[in-house]
């Protein structure tokens, strides 16, 4: 019988008293494709060698093609045996073990493990079956304090043997199947998994976890959408900013919007927009190599250049949009334009500096928020400027902050409707003096549907970047005490040496969670550690590529900096922490490397800038991380042990665990 969530469900007794037809009749009419007979042939023998080797059980339950929606997959099958959940992959034809295979069925059972409610306690063992050999059994073992074992390597004629193993072996007490298969999918996907998910057309809803102590990202998304569709029923232009903490899921509320709104003929058409080129050409990559196997699983072919072409409607550099204003007087295609990242738009000095260097146009006068809303206030009905923001997140020279925005609206603008986060006083967002002189407008208003207060980057702490934020701010006592209630969920730990960090990162990754390593930009100083942070990196190849590609972050040969991995994330971090932001008694000195010496620096702005490029280091792990602080050596005087020393007493004495060698 079809289920809520596979395409097939039913005892085991049931199963095996069925014939072959009748479950292949049942897993078709489940399927939402057309059912091409090479998938038919494998169902059928897939249901042969299930059959086979369930044969001595009589109690249990079957799900054949259970749907995971994070990783937009099927599982071939899961069991329920005394109490055990059994999670299958079936190669069928298959004579060999492929390592990408068995990352796919040990990231279907961390998948259950991390996000489906029912499957939380319950020990998980996940197998993988090939049916072109025969007598081969490799046992997976159940090390992880989370249960979820090895996945094990079993030909099908061995398959029965080992299930009888796994059941027979300290039994748990069996869930009702409907009560398990109807447990709440509480996702937290990463960015790249989150943007092809809602490429695909499905709603955030579906992705995002929705547990009482996190803002439901739905609810935000769709106080946007009523900024938006009510501006268009008014002949209003409004400006919405939403806030969040990093990792808080504010680029998802954008391109949940874009893609709610994506289609062309619409005049409620959006366009997603960011300053942050990495993030750009990560997720156009991304959604343009899922295109097209997506294309290739359905029989059709598309070229990678032609799936491109698709995405640059869907997400673009905001430098294109702006350059097109430039060209084109006219009011934009689009009614609403969504800036990621708005807090990183260009000041009036910087955006005058290109002007004149690049497009040939001296005595250019506006920053890069003022010619934004410019272009959008050509049309002459209605428009919305969404911008996201992040706290603490300007890193580079020029970065005009969200202040920006509101001057200029309330400078420029005064018949736009302005929506602020209510959270947007905060300190860290710098826009105090700009909020309180809008304020005597009647058209604006404070929301707390647009602020985003939890990370959901960690799905197993969610306070690490408030944890962050207190270690950067000094705040000692009450950093430790937070740290104390997440580390044995999200483990952060420490060690002088790169080579223990790359130990560590390379035993707690599981199946296909990626891991790499991140450094500071002012970072120059860890070449003896075989890090240049001046090499050139692809942060394409770097997020996307997998662990058999040198170029990919899995090698841990490559680095990347905060400005390749601002908005994105990993499983596991290491943070190689270099002298140019050092602890000493009086707080944090800030340096940089200049010819052949550390000069301080001692600008407000570029303090701030290298205290947010560790910010956004520290917050890029979702499951744990590693800071490395090395020893340095009294034999060069560049990296003198004093220069690394108060930082590491410093973090430890808030509590991280220190790592032994490898």
């Amino acid at each position: 019988m079809v289920s809520d969530r596979a395409y097939y469900s039913d005892t085991i007794a049931s199963f095996l008293s069925r014939d072959d037809l009748t479950v292949l009749g049942e897993l078709t009419a489940a399927s939402e494709f057309d059912v091409d007979l090479p998938q038919r042939d494998a169902w059928r023998q897939e249901v042969r060698v299930l059959r086979s080797a369930l044969l001595a059980f009589n109690d249990g339950h079957v799900f054949l093609e259970f749907v995971v929606p994070r990783l937009g997959k099927r599982i071939d099958a899961v069991l329920l045996l005394h109490g055990r959940l059994i999670v299958l992959e079936f190669k069928v034809g298959a004579r060999f073990f492929a390592r990408a295979d068995i990352d796919q069925v040990w990231d279907y059972a961390l998948d259950l493990k991390n996000f489906h409610e029912t499957s939380r306690d319950r020990s998980i063992w996940p197998g993988l079956v090939i049916t072109g050999n025969s007598g081969r059994l490799a046992e997976g073992e159940e090390r992880a304090e989370d249960k979820v074992a090895e996945p094990t390597l079993v030909s099908s004629d061995r398959l029965g043997e080992w299930l009888a193993r796994v059941s027979g072996s300290r039994a748990e007490e069996a869930p009702a199947a409907n009560e398990w298969q109807r447990g709440r999918y509480r996702p937290t996907p990463t960015i790249i998994e989150a943007a092809t998910s809602l490429y695909r057309r499905h709603s955030v809803k579906e992705i995002a976890r929705h547990d009482a102590g996190a803002k439901n990202l739905a609810q935000t998304s769709a106080a946007v959408a009523r900024i938006i569709e009510s501006s268009r029923d008014n002949g209003w232009k409004s400006i919405c900013l939403v806030t969040g903490v990093p990792g808080a899921g504010k680029t998802l509320v954008g391109l949940d919007v874009a893609t709610r709104f994506q289609d062309a003929e619409s005049e409620l058409h959006s366009v997603y927009l960011s300053g942050n080129g990495p993030l750009v050409a990560i997720l156009s990559e991304a959604l343009a190599r899922d295109k097209v196997q997506q294309e290739r699983r359905n029989g059709r072919t598309m070229r990678k250049g032609q799936a491109r072409q698709a995405v640059q409607a869907f997400i673009q550099a905001v430098h294109h949009f702006r350059d097109e204003g430039l060209k084109d007087p006219l009011p934009p295609a689009d009614h609403v334009a969504i800036f990621d990242e708005a807090q990183r738009a260009w000041n009036l000095a910087k955006t005058a500096d290109f002007m004149q260097r690049k497009k040939g146009r001296p005595g250019f006068a506006q920053s890069e928020p003022d010619f934004l809303v410019s272009c959008l206030d050509r049309h002459p009905d209605w428009a919305v400027v969404v911008c996201l923001v992040g706290g603490g997140q300007e890193i580079n020279t020029g970065e005009a902050g969200i202040s920006e925005w509101l001057a200029v609206i309330q400078r420029s603008y005064p018949k736009w409707h302005v929506h602020l986060s209510s959270q947007l006083t905060d300190s860290e967002y710098n826009a105090g003096a700009a909020i309180d002189a809008l304020r005597v407008r009647s058209n604006v208003c404070f929301d707390d549907d647009l602020h985003l207060a939890v990370s959901m980057r960690s799905f197993r702490a969610e306070h690490v970047s408030t944890f962050v934020k207190m270690v950067l701010d000094r705040e000692l006592s009450d950093a430790a005490t937070l740290y104390r209630q997440f580390a044995r969920r999200f483990p952060v730990v420490m060690t002088r040496s790169v080579e223990t960090a790359r130990a560590w990162l390379r035993r707690q990754a599981r199946g296909n969670e990626r891991y790499g390593l991140v450094v500071s930009s002012q970072a120059l100083r860890l070449k003896p550690h075989a890090i240049d942070v001046r090499a050139p990196v692809d942060p394409v190849n770097w997020f996307l590529n997998d662990r058999e590609d040198v170029r990919s972050s899995y090698y841990l040969e490559d680095v990347a900096t905060e400005f390749q991995v601002q908005g994105l994330e990993l499983d596991w971090v290491g943070v190689v922490w270099d002298a140019d932001l050092r602890y000493q008694d009086s707080g944090w000195q800030h340096h940089s490397f200049v010819g052949k010496r550390w000069q301080s620096i001692h600008k407000a702005d570029r303090q701030l800038y290298l205290k947010n490029a560790y910010r956004v280091l520290l917050t890029r792990a979702r499951q744990g991380m590693v800071i490395v602080v090395p020893e340095g050596t009294e034999q060069d005087p560049t990296r003198d042990p004093a220069f690394y020393d108060g930082t590491y007493s410093y973090l430890r004495s808030v509590g991280i665990e220190e790592l032994g060698c490898p």
